[in-house]
């Protein structure tokens, strides 16, 4: 396909929100935001014109926690071989990453296209950076944001998989990562994996003020213990000034606790601007959704890892996702399933940190087509998107990228 470059006049498209098959609508598109939102609009001389075919409109996606580091999307299928618990997802993908077909920035820079192609032109990817394959991992990705650059923003995470004291030198490698083009700084299981909260959390916090980047730890602990860790990483936010840096992924811990203390941590995550990211998983009870996005927490969803050596789901489809996220949280109403796909897009871009997902005059142009004449019905049937935008441009069409 050739690429459509400059302004972009988007014909016959559903505006969300709108009522069910409502009447359809033209977007102009110009310098990158959205110039007009109205019927017949004429097509400036020079401008090029698409047709949304009758679909909903939407803001593109969001995927706010990838592993484009360990996907094996269109590689024969392997058989899962992981021992029990995070112990032994860690080391099995520690085992076999090399043995991959393909390197890591071509798996990556494939997954992130079909990323695309499905509506996302945002995406926090984490990389992994640890002793056994040092930078590797974390240039991959890279290569896969360059390749990708005139399609999507990627956010790109230094992320100590295998901990940090557990695996000693991780903590000189995250801040050769960090000056190497890495925009985020991880953490993994302060407590429970790492054995050491404070001293995890010392060093996360102490290279992000270094280098000035943002933080977001993976959260896995349940209960109490990962209750105490909110708490630690919420004070080091408000005592660094990182209001609204700050990422917790999984938060496992707010679906695990009694009902007055779910309130209380998240009021503490509203009160210090801590962002929460889910993967709307299998295993783990859903996140107390309604009650985050109340107290104004930002909440953002992802796809997690995508056809890997940790699990064999994921599609790179962040529609997809949004359907798991209502599924698993028990929703049928509409209005349920809307919550599920605006926390996939302009819920999602704003937990990263970007708010251009309003779908108003003179916001970024950044949008997706779904056939569908409502947003529930997109979400239960997941076309393939009809039309994909990026800052005005077409990046893609049918479900294949524009090269």
């Amino acid at each position: 396909m050739a690429w459509v470059t400059g302004d972009l006049l988007i014909r016959s498209v559903r505006p969300w929100p709108h009522t069910a098959g409502g009447p359809e609508t033209d977007v102009l598109c110009q310098g990158g935001s959205i110039a007009a939102i109205q019927p017949g609009i004429p097509a400036p001389d020079g401008v090029a014109v698409v047709d949304g075919r009758g679909g909903v409109l939407l803001p593109a996606f969001a995927d706010a926690h990838a592993h484009l580091d360990s996907t094996r999307l269109g590689l024969p299928f392997r058989e899962h071989t992981a021992g029990p618990g995070l112990a032994g997802l860690i080391d099995n993908d520690r085992a076999h990453w090399r043995s991959a077909e393909k390197s890591v920035a071509e798996r990556a820079t494939h997954t992130l296209g079909r990323t695309i192609a499905a509506g996302a032109t945002l995406v926090r990817s984490h990389a992994q950076v640890d002793t056994d394959s040092g930078l590797e991992r974390l240039e991959g990705v890279l290569a896969a944001k360059e390749a990708h650059s005139a399609r999507a923003a990627v956010q790109v995470v230094a992320f100590p998989q295998c901990g940090i004291l557990r695996d000693p030198g991780t903590q000189d490698l995250l801040d050769q990562a960090l000056r190497a083009g890495a925009d985020i700084v991880g953490g993994i299981d302060p407590a429970g994996y790492d054995r050491d909260p404070v001293r995890h959390l010392d060093i996360v916090f102490g290279l992000a003020e270094r280098h000035q980047r943002g933080v977001d730890v993976h959260l896995h602990d349940a209960g109490e213990l990962g209750a105490f860790e909110i708490e630690l990483i919420c004070e080091r936010t408000a005592a660094l000034g990182m209001a609204g840096r700050v990422t917790i992924s999984h938060a496992f811990a707010l679906s695990t606790v009694d009902s007055d203390r779910q309130v209380a941590l998240i009021d503490l995550l509203a009160s210090n601007d801590v962002a929460v990211t889910t993967v709307a998983g299998g295993r783990a009870n859903p996140l107390p959704l309604r009650r985050l996005r109340r107290a104004g927490v930002r909440i953002g969803l992802g796809q997690d890892g995508i056809r890997d050596y940790w699990s064999p789901y994921g599609n790179a489809d962040m529609l997809d996702r949004a359907w798991q996220l209502a599924y698993r949280n028990g929703f049928r109403a509409d209005d349920e399933i809307e919550m599920c796909v605006d926390i996939a897009s302009r819920g999602g871009a704003h937990a990263l940190g970007v708010d251009r997902h309003r779908m108003i005059e003179g916001d970024s142009a950044d949008l997706v087509v779904v056939p569908g004449d409502s947003v529930a019905a997109a979400v239960m049937d997941r076309g393939v998107r009809t039309l994909v935008v990026r800052a005005g441009v077409l990046v893609a069409a049918n479900g294949e990228l524009y090269v």
